[in-house]
C-alpha cells in the first residue's frame, strides 16, 4: 500500500495540484472550468497536473462527447490519513492526555497542602 501512497503524497506535494483539488471540493469541473482558474498556466500545464492526480487516484474522469468531467477522490486521502495521521494522532493525543493528569495531579496535591 505505501507503493500507492507514494503518488499521493507526490501529487499532494504540488501547491496547484492541492488548488484543483480545493475547486473540485464543492463538486466535478470540466477540465475547460479547471483551466480558467489558472490564468497564470496554459492548458497543457493544467492537464499535466491532472493526469498526475488521476495517475495517483486523486482524481477521477468521466468523459461525456467532448466535455471531460473531473471528479475528487477522497479515498485515497482517507488511505493516507489512515496510515500515517491517525497513529501519530493518537500518538499525540495519548501523551497530551498523561500531561494533563499529571498536571492536574499536581494541582490537587497543591490544593491538598494550601498552597
Amino acid at each position: 500500500m505505501d507503493d500507492a501512497l507514494d503518488a499521493v503524497f507526490k501529487a499532494l506535494a504540488d501547491p496547484t495540484r492541492r488548488r484543483i483539488l480545493d475547486l473540485l471540493k464543492p463538486g466535478p469541473r470540466t477540465t475547460g472550468q479547471l483551466c480558467g482558474a489558472f490564468d497564470e498556466l496554459s492548458r497543457f500545464a493544467v492537464m499535466k497536473h491532472l493526469g498526475i492526480l488521476a495517475d495517483a487516484g486523486l482524481v477521477l474522469v468521466r468523459r461525456e462527447g467532448r466535455k471531460r468531467f473531473n471528479y475528487l477522490n477522497t479515498v485515497p486521502i482517507r488511505q493516507v490519513y489512515e496510515r500515517w495521521m491517525g497513529p501519530y494522532a493518537e500518538l499525540w493525543s495519548s501523551s497530551l492526555l498523561r500531561l494533563k493528569d499529571h498536571v492536574e495531579k499536581d494541582l490537587n496535591r497543591d490544593d491538598k497542602d494550601g498552597k
